[in-house]
C-alpha cells in the first residue's frame, strides 16, 4: 500500500509520522500483513523483498545492531522491514526514512525470516550499504603510539566473528586483519556483535604473513596463543602496540604465522578442557591488554 499525500482534517491536527507503524488498512491481511511506504503496490513490495542484495549491500538484523547502525550511519540505510510489535521503538527511523523518501515495510514473522534468511532476526531487518573495507597498508600509514589489532587466521564462523567484534568494540580495538573482511558484515556476525560492528573495521590482506611483517615494520609486537605452551597471560607485560593473532579452533594459527610471533601466550586454566572458544580467548586477552594500558 502507498501513503497518500492527502490528509483528512482530523489528520492535520497531528504529526502524520508520529505513529507510522499504525498506517495499515484491511488490505494488509491479503498481502501477508505487509505495510509499505514508498512503493507503488503490494506486488512491488513483494518484488523488492525477493531481491537479493547487491555485492555492495548487506542485511543487518537484530534490535541493537540496527539501532546502532541508525545512530552511526543513517545515510547507509536503503530499506527497513519491521514487525508491528517492534515498530513503536523505531518510529524515529521510520520518520527519517519517510523524509528521505526511502521505503519501510511492516511485515509478519514469516516475511521477516524470508528477508533475513534467518530465524534470529529479532523483529527487524535493514538493507544497507556495506561499510567500505580499509586496506591494512592504508591503516598503518597513520602513526599510533598505542594500538591493538586482531589478525584472524582461518576464523570464519559468523557467530565467533560477531562475538570477537563485540569484544573489540568494548576494549577499543579499531581493526581486524582478515583475508575476507567482508565476513564481518554478514547479518549473523553483525547481530551477534550487538552494534559493535559499527566501531570495528575489517582490514584487508591477501597474504597474512606479509601483513604481519608490515605490522612489525610499523612497530607492532606480534602475539599468538597456544593451549600447549607459552607465557601466562597474567604474568606477561603486553606492549602498547600489538597485533594479536588467532587461528581457528581445531588447528590454531598456521606454522608460517606462528614463526613470526614475538610473544606466545597461554591462558591459565584447570586443564579440564583442551582450549577455549576463539571468541572467549580473544575477549580475555583483549581485556588484559586494556587493563595494562589503563594502568
Amino acid at each position: 500500500m502507498s501513503v497518500s499525500n492527502k490528509k483528512s482534517s482530523a489528520a492535520k491536527s497531528r504529526d502524520p509520522l508520529q505513529k507510522p507503524w499504525q498506517r495499515q488498512t484491511k488490505a494488509k491481511a491479503a498481502v501477508s500483513q505487509s505495510a509499505t511506504v514508498g512503493l507503488s503496490s503490494p506486488k512491488a513490495a513483494a518484488k523488492e523483498t525477493a531481491k537479493a542484495p547487491r555485492q555492495e549491500e548487506t542485511k543487518v538484523y537484530g534490535e541493537n545492531a540496527c539501532r546502532e547502525l541508525f545512530r552511526q550511519r543513517p545515510e547507509a540505510i536503503i530499506r527497513l522491514y519491521i514487525n508491528s510489535e517492534l515498530a513503536p521503538k523505531f518510529s524515529d527511523l521510520m520518520k527519517y526514512l519517510a523524509q528521505q523518501k526511502r521505503a519501510y515495510h511492516l511485515v509478519d514473522e514469516t516475511e521477516l525470516e524470508k528477508v533475513a534468511g534467518s530465524q534470529h532476526h529479532g523483529g527487524i531487518v535493514l538493507l544497507v550499504k556495506r561499510k567500505p573495507v580499509t586496506s591494512l597498508a592504508l591503516y598503518l600509514r597513520e602513526k599510533r603510539k598505542q594500538d591493538c589489532l586482531l589478525a584472524l587466521d582461518g576464523v570464519g564462523n559468523p557467530h565467533n566473528l560477531g562475538a570477537i567484534t563485540r569484544s573489540c568494540a568494548h576494549f577499543g580495538v579499531n581493526g581486524i586483519i582478515m583475508r575476507e573482511p567482508q565476513l564481518l558484515q554478514s547479518g549473523a556476525a553483525l547481530r551477534t556483535a550487538e552494534g559493535g560492528g559499527e566501531f570495528v573495521d575489517g582490514l584487508a590482506c591477501d597474504d597474512l604473513p606479509l601483513a604481519l611483517k608490515l605490522c612489525k615494520d610499523a612497530g607492532y609486537t606480534l602475539i599468538t596463543t597456544s593451549s600447549h605452551g607459552g607465557s601466562s597471560l597474567y604474568n606477561t607485560a603486553l606492549p602498547a602496540k600489538v597485533v594479536i593473532v588467532f587461528g581457528e579452533e581445531m588447528f590454531g594459527v598456521s606454522k608460517n604465522v606462528a614463526k613470526s610471533a614475538d610473544i606466545a601466550l597461554q591462558i591459565p586454566g584447570s586443564g579440564k578442557v583442551e582450549s577455549l572458544n576463539v571468541s572467549v580467548a580473544a575477549s580475555l586477552i583483549l581485556g588484559e591488554w586494556y587493563r595494562q594500558q589503563q594502568g
